[in-house]
């Protein structure tokens, strides 16, 4: 590992690209910390005594080599989430500067060459970000002023949209917005694939940013570790499927409970609610569990979270299922899921019959 300070900007600049993960998160800053690094920019921008803002870690892969000064994508483990905020606040602020150049170096054409796009390059390589699937063609779209998706990244259009409203909001005085920007430093951290162990300081990391959910923690711990070919068909076979499942908004706020109850039924004992990943760690590396495979494990997940979303998440096809299931949901017993995930595996195996399964929901 090496770690250097850096200006958030020039690290922007001499950087070729940064690659999200499929391992990753989606993007998830909300109004919260949008607002905060918001803040923190103008207040930085608008004193002369201030000399700089600390907004946290880059840390990264470069296949080989420690520090940037290949044309090789950096693989990002921690820092995705101020990276994209960031950009998203250099695009609104393109978007407004047009060719005036408030302060040296900041007109729109020289924001999107330095730090939004590789001009040169084509296809996604002219692209100083790519993130994961969900905020992938979103972020692509507003690089190049399009119109977003048919189904866009509702993190990345709210943002991005603050921002727009925030710029225009101060008119023709982008000086101290300007500055902020120049101002903000990072701490560079490369990692070496061969020496370092990204699992491991992902996991003992004191990120600035976002918490991590038990699911990011979870997802993290079974692909990380992974070839890239191997991570890449775990995740669009199975683990897309599930975050599409959920939803953009319910996969943040019902994966984790859904891992608990999953665990539940698979161990015999309930996990604290804070601490899923540690014991879904102790459920994979069991005997039985690893000799089966990561492949297996994430299957068995893939088919449990069909069961969950069907009845707590109203995705339940057949209309008798379904009005049982809705009644269950008012009722508010969630103590009752690990059972009932049971009972939908057999019925979905055929050893339960349709009625005797309804039959069960009612009592």
């Amino acid at each position: 590992m090496k770690a250097t300070a850096a200006k958030l900007l020039d690290f922007l600049k001499k950087s070729p690209q940064f690659v999200i993960p499929i391992y990753q998160r989606t993007y998830s800053w909300t109004e919260r910390e949008r607002r905060q690094l918001w803040d923190d920019i103008l207040r930085t921008g608008g004193r002369d005594d201030i000399a700089a803002h600390f907004v946290g870690s880059i840390v990264y892969i470069e296949k080989g080599l420690y520090q940037v000064s290949s044309q090789s994508p950096l693989f990002v483990i921690d820092g995705q989430q101020r990276l994209t905020t960031v950009m998203l606040l250099l695009e609104a602020l393109a978007r407004h500067l047009g060719d005036t150049e408030p302060v040296d170096g900041f007109s729109a054409r020289k924001l999107r060459e330095y730090y939004l796009l590789n001009p040169l390059e084509e296809g996604e390589r002219g692209f100083k970000l790519l993130l994961t699937q969900t905020d992938k063609q979103s972020l692509l779209a507003l690089m190049q002023q399009k119109s977003p998706p048919a189904e866009p990244s509702l993190r990345i259009a709210e943002n991005f949209a603050f921002f727009e409203e925030q710029v225009q909001g101060l008119g023709d005085d982008l000086a101290p917005l300007c500055k902020g920007l120049a101002k903000l430093i990072i701490v560079d951290i490369a990692l070496s694939r061969d020496q370092d162990n990204p699992q491991l300081i992902f996991e003992s990391m004191n990120s600035t940013g976002r918490e991590l959910s038990q699911a990011d923690l979870i997802r993290n711990f079974i692909l990380m570790g992974l070839e890239p070919a191997h991570q890449t068909r775990l995740y669009e076979d199975h683990w897309r499927p599930m975050e599409v499942a959920f939803g953009q908004e319910a996969y943040g706020s019902h994966f984790d409970g859904f891992m608990r109850h999953y665990l539940t039924l698979k161990t015999g004992e309930i996990p604290n609610v804070k601490a899923v990943y540690e014991a879904f760690k102790v459920h994979a590396r069991s005997p039985e569990v690893a000799a089966a495979g990561v492949d297996a494990l994430v299957a068995d997940i893939h088919a449990y979270t069909a069961y969950y979303c069907a009845m707590a998440l109203d995705g339940e096809h057949d209309k008798e299922l379904a009005v049982a299931f809705r009644d269950l949901r008012e009722l508010k017993v969630d103590v009752a899921f690990p059972f009932l995930l049971e009972l939908y595996h057999d019925y979905a195996e055929d050893r339960l019959a349709k009625g005797d399964f309804a039959q069960a929901v009612r009592l």
